[in-house]
């Protein structure tokens, strides 16, 4: 198994409001995709939607300023799953994001193009809890033709 790793910091926010990025349906809709329906509690499942397709994440875990974890239960077949990690701590000004997108069962081109693709929404989150504006699909940043 592989995984994606990536990590950021959010210059003068808190946990807390990272947190409120990664655990409720306006913060996800803000800087990953508008089209985000469900239910952000620990059971219940939230429906990402992009022009082609999108995934459907069961919530595992959510605790306040600490940590977000969704399982994969539906989307394309090599996403399905796998656990997507969010863990959130605080260094004086900077709030910190340490992503896991783990349990791929190989290192496929596909999972190149997510790696890049998480890089960018990352970016998106920043910029969101920062200035209050992130770029949210549709008008994220187009990597390939798989976008």
């Amino acid at each position: 198994m592989v995984d994606i790793l990536h990590r950021i910091g959010i210059e003068n926010a808190t946990a807390a409001e990272a947190y409120q990025a990664l655990a409720t349906l306006d913060g996800l809709r803000a800087w990953w995709t508008e089209d985000t329906t469900g239910g952000t509690g620990p059971g219940e499942e939230i429906a990402f939607r992009f022009e082609r397709g999108g995934f459907d994440m069961k919530v595992e875990e959510s605790e306040p300023g600490s940590r977000v974890l969704w399982e994969v239960v539906g989307g394309t077949p090599e996403w399905i799953g796998t656990r997507i990690h969010w863990d959130l701590r605080q260094e004086g000004d900077w709030a910190i994001v340490l992503f896991k997108h783990e349990g791929w069962r190989e290192p496929i081109e596909f999972m190149h193009h997510c790696s890049t693709k998480w890089a960018s929404f990352l970016m998106s989150l920043k910029r969101y809890v920062e200035t209050g504006k992130g770029e949210p699909h549709p008008n994220d940043v187009h990597v390939d033709d798989w976008d």
